[in-house]
């Protein structure tokens, strides 16, 4: 690369990819070589991005049985599976929150020697992490929040940002330079049913705001060069999805004061709503248009790529713009309905697209 160009890149992608039948088996079975099969598959996902040309790789989310990972991963967390809800919409599900069981901890690194493998077998293009938002810990309310091991919000809030920061700080120590923030909670204020039943009559501004406080605070001691990027994700599991609703309700405070570099947003079919919402995207950022989907095979033509991207430029400059698929081909450890041939055609449609458009991939 003849020069630094500060991510998001044209062409970039959320992070997840379908596991291979043999990583999937090694994992569900915990056999002796799971790193090593693990270790294998993450060089060949790597090797498929690097020839499709990426600019961005991840390590597919292979040492994950879920996104969730990092929040799993602390100390004082515990998940909480609900049921799913009569009279959701078909191809819908309800996805898991988490209770706080005592006082948060980040007593080591828990994505850094993944990071550190990526970055080895990543000889061409910038290594991404990604990991769970920390709105996610707030997802179950106060009644989620043990009040024995946290009586005041304001230090529970203190410490989400904490084991953030200390996990930044690790990353940014080995070299990482782009981290991913993947959120669903903004999603969820965009669907009016399920904004309803969990905020109830809440002042949505003000729950955006806080959560815009909240992710700002656990970024805010990431080094110069460290790039952020938030994915606002409407759920993603086995091709089914949580969220509906246009990002009219959240976008002028969530692209204003999120002091991110970029946003990835999904704009595969009308769930999404319309680009008018990028009408508040500064200029100092970046939105990536997940107008390729990772839940459907049929493979999206260049120039239907190119109308949506001259549509959602009447809204933000090109110059802000860049494409991607709407979210992770495997975001769940199962993997949406989709095969390893047409995940890599996806991603070499959107290298195609991105050079067509814009010259190159950066």
């Amino acid at each position: 690369m003849s020069q630094i160009i500060r991510p998001p890149f044209r062409a970039d992608h959320v992070g997840s990819f379908l596991r291979p039948p043999k990583l999937r088996t090694a994992m569900e079975e915990n056999t002796p070589d799971v790193r090593a099969v693990q270790d294998d598959a993450v060089r060949a996902i790597v090797a498929m991005q690097e020839a499709a040309g990426l600019a961005v790789t991840t390590d597919g989310e292979f040492r994950h049985k879920s996104w969730h990972n990092f929040l799993e991963k602390l100390d004082g967390v515990s998940v909480v599976r609900p049921a799913p809800k009569p009279g959701a919409p078909a191809g819908s599900f309800e996805p898991r929150s988490y209770a706080i069981t005592a006082k948060l901890r980040h007593n080591k690194p828990i994505e850094l020697d993944a990071f550190k493998f990526l970055a080895s077998v990543s000889t061409k293009a910038v290594p991404k992490v990604t990991m769970a938002s920390p709105t996610m810990l707030l997802r179950a309310g106060r009644e989620g929040i043990d009040a024995k091991a946290y009586p005041d919000l304001g230090e529970f809030r203190a410490d989400v940002a904490a084991v953030y920061k200390a996990e930044l700080a690790a990353l940014a120590k080995a070299g990482c330079t782009y981290a991913q923030i993947d959120d669903v909670n903004f999603a969820y204020l965009c669907d009016p049913e399920l904004s309803a039943r969990r905020f109830g009559a809440a002042n949505i501004a003000k729950v955006v705001e806080d959560y815009v406080d909240l992710i700002n605070a656990a970024i805010a001691d990431r080094p110069a060069d460290m790039a952020i990027a938030v994915h606002v994700c409407r759920g993603n599991s086995v091709g089914n999805f949580a969220a509906q609703g246009g990002y009219e309700p959240v976008a002028e405070i969530l692209f204003d004061k999120l002091k991110v570099d970029g946003f990835l947003l999904e704009y595969d079919d009308a769930r999404s709503g319309g680009f008018e919402p990028l009408r508040f995207l500064p200029k100092s950022k970046k939105a990536v248009l997940g107008v390729v989907s990772t839940k459907r095979p049929e493979l999206e033509d260049g120039e239907f790529i190119k109308r949506r991207v001259d549509e959602a430029a009447r809204y933000a400059p090109l110059e802000n713009l860049c494409v991607g698929p709407q979210c992770g081909f495997a975001s769940a450890f199962y993997g949406n309905p989709v095969t390893e041939d047409v995940q890599r055609r996806k991603i070499e449609r959107v290298v195609e697209a991105a050079r067509s458009i814009w010259g190159d991939v950066q």
